[in-house]
This record gives structure tokens, C-alpha cells and sequence, in this order.
């Protein structure tokens, strides 16, 4: 059964933002859709809303204990106007799967798409229309108790907010550089790095701001334990493409996100017959094919970005340029394939894009 949404109208919309300059993350629709949940209740109240400031007591338990997850998507505005999303059950899945690892109730999954599909169609004009843009859709979910003390909260409010952006990072389809983490640990098995807490990103800030200084675009981390292999960039999972097959960090250890994105690179170089392993590889493998002259591509895959390709590695200051710092041929292509069944340009042979009526 779909969700019965009511809706308020903001009364006081804003002005729209320049459509080429962007940026990610730093503006903000008109509305915003809000669902609680009390214990013995369930999920109840969905409701559309002007975009504000919440009412939070400062002693609201996820501003103490960060018991909070969260998602991330995009949709997309087709040349013939039609409104495209990309894959958003895999998003509602996995949402639940951080609800889940959080103690936090699980949503109905159908729940999830309706209301993001009912606020982008209140929101629709302001979906970007220019090169590389799109409206990125933000589901969160929060603990509201008004209480001190380290227990699983009996209250909670999901929270859709939307954004038009532009590329995530200022380099766009240009290689990045990438500082490889030695010092610091974001995740263990056992641990939380396999669902997108907030307390994961917290834990990454200081290796991200001493990469920054260094001149560095992101971090690559490695497991926590022997510091050996590879798991994944703070907000991308990693390819490379050595001696012509693709290795990706596998997801066994639990220890890096399954991204969508990552998860649809999968699929599309494998229906283009590209050979894929997903395996744990230790960084001095990587170093060792890049001496051999083997290691041809790396890149990055998520949401935000698309996909990333890594132009420099820099591991205990023994740096390595790839592919000349150019973009590499398979990350193009990923990249215009992807992008193009996400904005309706190119074929979608897996059925991705669910296009809102």
C-alpha cells in the first residue's frame, strides 16, 4: 500500500541556484519530507514539509551516542523531461541494513522509494538540466529520545532533504590524488565499516584533513590490522586494472561499503565481457605492478563522483602517477555509460532507472 503523504507547500520558495555553480551539497530545495516513529507505534506521520531548522532538545540522544544512518542517490531530469532515478531499492536495502547494525526500526523498503519519489515530484524544478549535474537525495534517519544514557532510543525521525549539485570533486572526470593511510584506522571487522553510520565518516575527518594539507583530493585506506590491504577511499570503493583484468577490494571482511555504484560497474564491465575480481589486495601488490608496468587504471566508484579516476598514489611518501595522470579508457567509459542511463541518454539494459509518474 503506498503511503498517504500529506503535504505543506512552503509558502516562501527561493530563488534557484546558477546551474554551473553548484558545487555539491550547498543548496537546498523547498521541502523536505519527515516520518516518525515511536515504540508501539511504528513509522507514523509521513508528511512533506518546508525545508527548516529542526526542534531538537540539546539533549537529544543522536547528538550524544550518533545513533544515525543515512543514504545517498540522485535524479535526474531526461531530455524529454521525464524524472529518472537510479536504482533507489538497492539504496532502501542497504538503508535497512545500516538501521539494522544501529538498532534502529527498519522502514518498509516500498516506503522509502514512495517518499522519495513524492518529494522530488514537489520538488522537480529544481532538478539541475546542465552537463554533470543532477538533484542529490539525501534519506537520513535519527534517534529523538530526550535522554543521557547509552541504550537504543524508543523514538526516531527519517528525514529526506535534496540538493542540486554539481561534481562532487573539483577535478570532475579528471584523475585525482590520493594519499594512502597508514596511521590511522577507520574500521575493523566486526566493526561498522560495511553501513553508512555517521560516526564512520567522524572517524575519517583528521586522515582527510592531514591528506588536504598535503595536497591530496582523498584518503585510501587500509585494513586496520596489518595495514596491508586495500578496503576503500573515504567515499569511494577503489578499482584497479591490472595486466588487463579489474580487482576490486572484496566485501568478505565487512570492513568497506558495498557501494551501488560499485556494484554497477560490476555488472556492466562483466556484460562487456571485461574480466572482474573481487579479492583482497594489499597495496604492495599495486606498487609492485606499477613497477612492472602492469598496473594500467585506477579508480574510484560511488554516488557522488560516478566514477573517479586516480591519476597519483602516495604510500609512505613513495609516490606513483598512473597512466600518465590521464583518465583512463575504461573509467571513461564507465563513467559516459553510466551517467548516460542515468539521465535517460543511453540504453538501460539492466532495468536501473525508475522513472517517476
Amino acid at each position: 500500500m503506498a503511503l498517504d503523504i500529506a503535504v505543506t507547500k512552503n509558502p516562501s520558495p527561493k530563488n534557484k541556484p546558477d546551474q554551473n555553480r553548484l558545487g555539491f551539497g550547498n543548496y537546498f530545495t523547498d521541502h523536505m519530507f519527515l516520518f516518525n516513529y515511536t515504540s508501539g507505534r511504528g513509522w507514523h506521520d509521513p508528511r512533506i514539509v518546508p525545508y527548516g531548522p529542526l526542534n531538537v532538545d540539546p539533549a537529544t540522544d543522536v547528538l550524544h551516542y550518533a545513533q544515525s544512518v543515512f543514504e545517498g542517490l540522485k535524479a535526474y531530469k531526461s531530455a524529454n523531461g521525464d524524472l529518472l532515478l537510479f536504482r533507489p531499492h538497492a539504496n532502501a536495502s542497504r538503508l535497512n541494513l545500516s538501521c539494522e547494525r544501529l538498532c534502529i526500526p527498519k522502514l518498509e523498503p516500498d516506503d522509502i522509494v514512495d517518499a522519495i519519489k513524492a518529494l522530488v515530484k514537489v520538488d522537480r524544478e529544481w532538478i539541475p538540466d546542465a552537463k554533470d549535474t543532477s538533484l542529490y537525495i539525501r534519506p537520513f534517519v535519527i534517534s529523538t529520545d530526550v535522554h543521557i544514557g547509552v541504550r537504543p532510543a524508543d523514538t526516531y525521525l527519517f528525514i529526506i532533504i535534496l540538493s542540486p549539485v554539481g561534481a562532487y570533486y573539483p577535478e570532475g572526470i579528471n584523475p585525482v590524488r590520493i594519499f594512502v593511510e597508514n596511521k590511522y584506522a577507520r574500521t575493523v571487522k566486526g566493526g561498522m565499516g560495511q553501513v553508512k553510520a555517521a560516526g564512520n565518516y567522524a572517524a575519517s575527518l583528521l586522515a582527510q584533513a592531514e591528506a588536504t594539507k598535503k595536497g591530496f583530493t582523498q584518503v585510501l585506506w587500509l585494513d586496520a590490522i596489518e595495514k596491508k590491504y586495500v578496503d576503500e577511499v573515504g567515499t569511494m570503493n577503489v578499482f584497479f586494472k591490472i595486466n588487463g583484468e579489474v580487482i576490486t577490494p572484496t566485501l568478505a571482511e565487512e570492513t568497506l561499503l558495498a557501494g551501488i555504484t560499485r556494484d554497477s560497474v560490476i555488472q556492466v564491465l562483466k556484460h562487456w565481457g571485461v574480466k572482474v575480481q573481487e579479492t583482497k589486495i594489499s597495496i604492495d601488490e599495486i606498487y609492485r605492478a606499477h613497477k612492472q608496468g602492469l598496473l594500467e587504471e585506477a579508480f574510484g566508484t560511488g554516488t557522488a563522483a560516478v566514477i573517479s579516476p586516480i591519476g597519483e598514489l602516495n604510500w609512505d611518501g613513495d609516490t606513483v602517477v598512473i597512466n600518465n595522470f590521464e583518465t583512463g579508457a575504461i573509467a571513461k567509459k564507465l563513467y559516459d555509460f553510466i551517467t548516460g542511463i542515468q539521465s535517460g541518454v543511453v540504453d538501460d539494459p539492466f532495468k536501473w532507472t525508475l522513472k517517476i509518474e
